[in-house]
């Protein structure tokens, strides 16, 4: 069954475009060209992913993106003409996978929206496999069934991302991960050296998890290595 894809998007010109590329890519794709038909739609029905435009009338893609993580982790690629660095950590804190600016080619979209997807699979294959259930940090109790975090029994709301990413150390205590290691485990794609989406990451997990995000507990950071599962002690 092909994959099914919420595309919300304003500009109905670039909407046509992108949708007649997916459902050539072999996607089922639904449009909206507002907020609220965003919300209606994805009340309705449920989605392998979901492309959101940040400027969109009615109700704007953060409003949108907010909803959508109250009731799932779906992953939602963002698409905007605002490029800056503060629109895509805003974006991703929210909840958002990936970040793609315009204008962007039907090609990068197109490989973006395969690996989310493929990474959404991953996650849910890998909450089936045989692991343990509950994987203890210090303080923090990681439930890889249920996708939950607690921390001295109070929950910590993570993204799919950062889970991933606390995940991935919890699991392989020892091991030293370099920012291009962490990118290809998680995102599972080739790292070309764009450091700003593990930045981004790794500055909101440790905003949650740590008591002092200037003084990380949990996952240290090696000066020109990578990072590591801190030691107990």
């Amino acid at each position: 069954m092909a994959e099914t894809i919420l595309l919300v998007e304003d500009d109905r010109s670039l909407s046509e475009i992108v949708a007649g590329h997916l459902t050539m890519e072999g996607y089922q794709v639904a449009t909206a060209f507002d907020g609220g038909e965003a919300s209606r739609l994805f009340a309705q029905h449920a989605f392998d992913l979901i492309i959101l435009d940040l400027m969109l009338p009615v109700a704007g893609g953060m409003e949108i993106l907010q909803q959508i993580r109250t009731k799932s982790w779906v992953p939602v690629l963002i698409v905007s003409a605002k490029d800056g660095d503060v629109d895509k950590a805003l974006g991703l804190g929210f909840g958002a996978d990936d970040y793609l600016a315009k204008p962007f080619s039907l090609i990068e979209l197109t490989a973006r929206v395969k690996a989310a997807i493929r990474r959404s699979k991953l996650t849910s294959q890998s909450a089936q496999a045989h692991e343990p259930a509950i994987i203890r940090v210090f303080d923090l109790v990681i439930d890889t069934d249920n996708f939950t975090v607690t921390k001295n029994g109070k929950d910590i709301k993570l993204t799919a991302t950062e889970f991933r990413i606390l995940k991935l150390f919890a699991a392989n205590p020892k091991r030293v991960y370099t920012k291009g290691q962490i990118y290809e485990s998680i995102w599972n794609e080739a790292y070309y050296g764009d450091e700003n989406v593990i930045n981004v990451h790794m500055r909101r997990l440790r905003e949650k998890i740590e008591d002092d995000p200037s003084a990380p507990r949990y996952i240290k950071t090696l000066w020109g290595i990578g990072y590591k599962l801190g030691e107990p002690g």
